[in-house]
């Protein structure tokens, strides 16, 4: 992967809320679909900051983690 972060997050439209994220906003994660070089993912409570880029296998994988309940829900 040759792209790691993404400086300025906010460039980059079509962000989508994790269905895992607190319902209060307070614990927050969007993820960007379609993107060439894997899947950008933020905070979104600092859409002007960074996002990291996650490998597709990697972000599968940790998608059907969450999904499989390894991490549980709070």
């Amino acid at each position: 992967m040759s792209e790691r972060t993404i400086d300025d997050a906010v460039s980059l439209s079509g962000w989508r809320k994790s269905s895992y994220s607190d319902s209060e906003g307070d614990n927050c994660l969007e993820v960007r679909d379609g993107y060439p070089h894997g899947t950008p993912v933020r905070d979104s409570k600092v859409s002007h900051g960074p996002a990291i880029v996650v490998g597709d296998a990697a972000w599968g994988a940790f998608v059907d983690a969450v999904k499989g309940g390894a991490f549980g829900r709070r």
